[in-house]
């Protein structure tokens, strides 16, 4: 009878409360900077995610890249005001430029590559999205130059920053 009523009063209001302290350790940055800091500690395995369920829906076994790092912000923008013909966001648009150090396995052992991100990101209603993505990829071969740019929204780092950002909304990202 002890153990029953422990069970059904002690454990169900343990759980709750610890799911509640859970949920209140992490509230999401409203400040750029201390979202991106953030966001880079956990990039590499929210991109490395996107990977592996690429992976899996593409039932690929030869693809193997994996993002080992993510650091190196400037938050220095682009004059693109100067630009523009017309403002195309009511929301201001924050740039912040961004590397990754990728690592791609092969037949004949691996491959490591710098690439260069450009994102764009908007604040609205207390919540950060991503705007658009911008990426450079830079070359495994010696003093020869990166990629130029393609928008990688939709990309492995797009998809990542998109579904970090989703989960820091949700306060389910755990603090380092």
């Amino acid at each position: 009878m002890k153990f029953y009523l422990w069970g059904l009063l002690g454990l169900p209001f343990f759980l709750s409360y610890k799911y509640e302290l859970a949920k209140q350790s992490f509230v999401c940055p409203q400040q750029l900077k201390p979202l991106i800091e953030q966001m880079l500690k956990d990039l590499p395995s929210y991109a490395n995610r996107v990977i592996q369920r690429s992976r899996i829906s593409k039932n690929k076994t030869a693809f193997q890249t994996y993002v080992l790092l993510a650091g190196h912000p400037d938050y220095r923008p682009l004059p693109l005001k100067t630009r523009q013909y017309q403002a195309s966001q009511s929301e201001p648009t924050e740039q912040v430029f961004l590397t990754t150090l990728e690592r791609d396995y092969n037949n004949h052992g691996f491959q490591e590559s710098q690439n260069y991100h450009w994102l764009f990101l908007t604040s609205s209603g207390g919540s950060w999205r991503l705007v658009m993505l911008y990426t450079q990829l830079g070359s495994t071969i010696p003093k020869n130059p990166p990629s130029p740019p393609e928008e990688t929204s939709n990309g492995i780092i797009g998809q990542a920053i998109t579904l970090w950002l989703r989960d820091c909304q949700a306060g389910t990202i755990r603090t380092h």
